[in-house]
């Protein structure tokens, strides 16, 4: 569990500390911290590190326990960023961040970043922290909802050309496109990969003569090309 959700609104704590994640995330930072240090002790082969869990990435996160933890935790976080680093009301992240999945994966990265800088030994992390994440993000989240989800959440707006880009019409001319494309190159590619014949002096290892199945033309012009 990763303890209170967030700061109390009536707090008389001027300021409230960075919500820590959970055990079970903390793990996953650990099998992280291991796997990048190049201790031979913990190194995993390669196909063990691709499954790494990583916090950031949601997606990557496959037991129930261990995803049940990072939404605990971004609760938390997200919570404590409305409280910490917001003040004009068009700042605040939505109630319904959940179901915004721009917005849970770039919280999930935000927490990672200010988790990170708040464990360096010096401000210089930190200070880069807030300089531009908390900005950078509160200006894309802006950007995205626009004037949506003010009091309470709204239907997806692009739904509608999310539905066509999926359609089956519209995904057949992609494919279509993609086949063309791969056909150019592939008529490229096997003019390029006619053979080629040589007469080498195994003395030295000169060219002495190359012979080109396109043009069936002996040419010294091509030697050592």
């Amino acid at each position: 569990m990763t303890g209170a959700l967030g700061p109390d609104a009536d707090s008389l704590a001027l300021v409230q500390p960075f919500p820590k994640p959970g055990r079970l995330v903390q793990l996953a930072y650990r099998e992280l911290d291991l796997a990048t240090s190049r201790q031979q002790d913990h190194l995993l082969p390669l196909q063990d590190l691709a499954t790494l869990s990583r916090p950031w990435d949601r997606g990557t996160c496959h037991t129930p326990q261990l995803r049940r933890e990072v939404w605990l935790w971004l609760e938390a976080v997200v919570t404590s960023l409305n409280h910490e680093h917001v003040w004009d009301v068009a700042d605040v992240i939505p109630t319904c961040w959940p179901q915004h999945p721009h917005l849970v994966h770039e919280t999930a990265v935000l927490a990672d970043q200010r988790d990170r800088a708040g464990q360096a030994l010096t401000n210089d992390p930190l200070d880069e922290w807030h300089r531009h994440s908390p900005p950078s993000f509160i200006e894309r989240m802006r950007s995205r909802l626009r004037n949506h989800c003010q009091e309470d959440h709204q239907s997806w707006p692009a739904k509608g050309r999310y539905t066509r880009h999926i359609g089956e019409a519209t995904c057949r001319r992609r494919m279509d496109a993609y086949a063309a494309d791969v056909r150019a190159l592939k008529s490229t590619y096997d003019q390029d990969q006619s053979p080629r014949l040589g007469l080498v002096d195994l003395a030295t290892d000169e060219i002495k003569q190359l012979f080109d199945f396109d043009s069936h033309v002996y040419g010294r012009d091509k030697i050592n090309a």
